[in-house]
């Protein structure tokens, strides 16, 4: 063989390895796709509802709807008493964040379960991670006392796309909350950007 000829062969050798490295990375991807987003996989509110919270939550938004912060209108509402707001869905679940560490930690406010399924991304340099949008679907409100669970898969990872921070997959997860009695209250699709900011093109 003519060295051109080697080259080729060589080039084309190590073209095969990058396809195959490439379609193994696609198939770990895909096999994420319904799987919990953490080794916890039910993630259970380490207090009921209750009106305390309600009314912090209120009050950092500024919304005076009474059915959240007064009894006797709550009462004569359609809800017959207090209800929380819709939104404060995801909040009675979140782990109770811890500060040591944090910087070290890229700003998680919780430390590390175990191996997490979003490493893959960040061993292949999606290393950035910038939230795009959440959406809700509230089947019904919550009152104080009851007890929130959440169970959270992954829903989708797109192919590679071109951004302004730099080339990255957009991931979507959804949480599905259920009640003390197992019973769903609600949804919510989250979606962040996993980006490698050192290609930014």
């Amino acid at each position: 063989m003519s060295a051109t000829a080697e080259e080729k062969a060589g080039q084309e050798a190590g073209e095969q390895r990058v396809a195959r490295r490439d379609e193994a990375f696609e198939a770990e991807l895909a096999g994420l796709i319904g799987r919990p987003v953490s080794s916890q996989r039910v993630a259970v509110a380490p207090d009921p509802v209750n009106e305390p919270m309600i009314r912090h939550w209120a009050a950092a938004f500024e919304d005076w709807n009474p059915v959240y912060t007064d009894p006797d209108a709550a009462a004569r509402s359609r809800f017959g008493g207090i209800v929380a707001p819709p939104l404060m869905l995801q909040t009675w679940t979140m782990a109770t964040p811890t500060i040591t560490g944090i910087a070290a930690r890229g700003g998680s406010p919780v430390e590390p379960d175990g191996e997490a399924p979003l490493l893959l991304l960040d061993r292949a340099g999606y290393t950035a991670t910038l939230a795009t949008n959440s959406e809700f679907d509230i089947v019904r409100y919550l009152r104080p006392g009851d007890v929130v669970s959440a169970t959270t898969v992954f829903e989708s990872i797109s192919e590679e796309k071109a951004t302004r921070m730099g080339p990255g997959r957009f991931v979507t997860w959804v949480t599905t909350y259920t009640d003390q009695q197992g019973e769903v209250v609600g949804h919510q699709r989250f979606r962040i950007l996993k980006f490698d900011p050192a290609r930014v093109s």
